[in-house]
């Protein structure tokens, strides 16, 4: 069985080797993992016109924040994906207020940021593999919940791909459920554009009282 990009299933996968770094650990990884943001982020629905520059300040605050982690995928010595999180009290205001205006425990969750993976690799499982180290994690560390945040585009933006497929099935698959009340905005350059505009965030959550 082949593969769209004409390799045998399998073959990428039995390669592929998941790598967490903590705190003290990530800072090797940086330059990685600002290349596959800009590469990836590129695609729609983010349309990010990303530089090191930014690149490097922005995981910079990764490399120290408190309950930092680093998820990898390494095919051999290539690193096709990656996937961050932290304590949600070391993220950036942005991600923070809407929680601390709804009057939760701000020291009792992780938040997850990016998940990136270059698309010769997806439909390997690498997706879940992400959020599994992730949200072991969590448990680690004491968290009760998890949660990220993910951009609103139109249904009828003028750069969504025909036959594009949001994520959200997976992430409802995983036991997140979208929180429409809890939203926030990030600036950003869109591909083409000369001045960063703001773009709505929603964030999903998953208690982990149970695990």
């Amino acid at each position: 069985m082949m593969r769209r990009d004409g390799n045998p299933v399998g073959d990428r996968s039995s390669h592929l080797t998941i790598l967490s770094q903590r705190e003290g650990e990530i800072s090797n990884w940086l330059d990685h993992a600002a290349r596959l943001r800009i590469q990836v982020f590129r695609d729609f629905p983010y349309l990010y016109q990303g530089s090191m520059d930014y690149e490097r300040d922005y995981l910079d605050h990764l490399a120290t924040a408190k309950g930092a982690v680093l998820v990898l995928a390494l095919d051999g010595d290539q690193v096709v994906g990656c996937a961050t999180a932290m304590a949600m009290r070391g993220a950036e205001s942005a991600f923070r207020r809407p929680f601390e205006q709804a009057g939760a425990a701000i020291d009792s969750i992780l938040y997850f940021g990016e998940s990136v993976l270059l698309p010769a690799y997806r439909g390997l499982g690498v997706g879940h593999r992400f959020f599994d180290e992730r949200e072991r994690e969590a448990v680690r560390q004491g968290a009760r919940m998890t949660t990220f945040c993910a951009v609103q585009r139109p249904v009828n933006h003028p750069r969504r791909p025909a036959g594009y497929r949001s994520l959200e099935a997976f992430w409802e698959k995983r036991g997140y459920q979208r929180r429409p009340e809890l939203t926030t905005q990030f600036h950003w350059k869109d591909l083409g554009d000369s001045a960063q505009t703001a773009k709505t965030l929603v964030f999903w959550t998953r208690e982990l009282a149970f695990v």
